[in-house]
């Protein structure tokens, strides 16, 4: 069996860029959020669950409205509860379909929340991307559009950056780094990791 290494970090901390980085090096990468988008798309069984709990308005044109659901479980735990149980599974199998089916030397499983859903036990090694939190904001805000109040809650309501960094295996360094230097930075861990094969 291949190495399974975790790559996580807050919310824009750089993890697609590195992310894009270990693909240039012919690295396949499993992202946990696509997963989490394919499993409720249309023709999928977790769809029609959803239709039934939530109604038929969740959907626009046939397609999951995502925001619309985001909101509805952002102000309800019981439905929010409801949600995770039926998608957490489901995502979960993907997910490891996807990493066993992998063909580079080791695989990435890509998680923004990766210690949060304990996806970590999937995974031999973790990566933690790592960023000044404010720097994270700035970056996370003209990103998205987003208001600093919005992007420091998302933050808050991620583990801490001490923890996430007291559990990671590996740590890139993405404060005040130009991409030429984050990218010699993965290239360096590629040949770290190959080598614990």
């Amino acid at each position: 069996m291949r190495l399974v290494i975790g790559l996580t970090g807050g919310i824009g901390s750089g993890k697609s860029t590195v992310s894009h980085f270990f693909k240039g090096l012919n690295i396949c990468v499993v992202d946990a959020d696509i997963v989490a988008r394919e499993v409720v798309q249309k023709g999928q069984p977790a769809i029609n669950k959803i239709c039934e709990y939530f109604g038929e308005d969740i959907l626009i044109n046939d397609e999951l409205d995502r925001a619309k659901l985001r909101q509805i479980i952002f102000t309800d735990p019981v439905k929010k509860r409801w949600l995770n149980n039926l998608l957490h599974p489901i995502i979960r199998e993907q997910m490891l379909i996807h990493l066993a089916n992998a063909t580079s030397d080791y695989v990435i499983l890509e998680a923004p929340l990766l210690f949060e859903n304990n996806l970590q036990q999937y995974c031999d090694h973790v990566v933690v991307v790592d960023i000044e939190e404010s720097l994270q904001i700035k970056r996370a805000c003209a990103r998205d559009n987003s208001s600093k109040e919005q992007i420091k809650a998302i933050i808050d309501s991620q583990i801490t950056r001490n923890l996430r960094l007291q559990k990671a295996d590996f740590i890139i360094n993405n404060s005040s780094v130009s991409l030429a230097e984050l990218e010699m930075s993965v290239i360096t861990l590629d040949k770290q990791l190959r080598a614990l094969q």
